[in-house]
């Protein structure tokens, strides 16, 4: 299951020449695990709400063209592996309505409890993640 989110590189987010800084990419990927998770019923709060979190414990991120200010873009985001403890969700970057890929990585996130503890398998997020889960 894929998800699309269309969004624009906001002036703050460039540096001095227009072009889009390549920390947030990270932002525009978490942008993309969240509207994944509110498209499919269950958002990131609803989680933490009852006493589950997802600290992120790998990042990746390969660029391949620049983005520009102002330029629309989709992020496309899919929960691509699934494991006894954690999440991984993998993200491209496309310029709008093009197949030009701009950026392309994933998050890796532990389940974990507010106090910090690893969740084995068979938590619910887990659970819920299966359905998700692009085949």
């Amino acid at each position: 299951m894929k998800q699309i989110t269309k969004t624009r590189v906001r002036y703050g987010e460039t540096d001095k020449m227009g072009v889009a800084y390549y920390g947030r990419y990270m932002d525009w990927f978490e942008m993309g695990r969240s509207d994944l998770c509110r498209a499919n019923g269950k958002s990131f709060s609803l989680w933490e709400a009852e006493g589950i979190l997802l600290p992120v414990v790998e990042a990746h991120c390969r660029y391949k063209s620049s983005l520009f200010y102002d330029e629309e873009i989709e992020i496309e985001t899919s929960v691509t592996k699934l494991s006894k403890v954690s999440v991984e969700f993998t993200c491209r970057i496309f310029h709008a309505g093009t197949d030009k890929l701009a950026a392309e990585g994933y998050t890796k996130h532990a389940f974990t409890s507010t106090d910090g503890k690893l969740l084995k398998e068979g938590n619910p997020l887990q659970e819920w993640l299966k359905t998700c889960l692009d085949k």
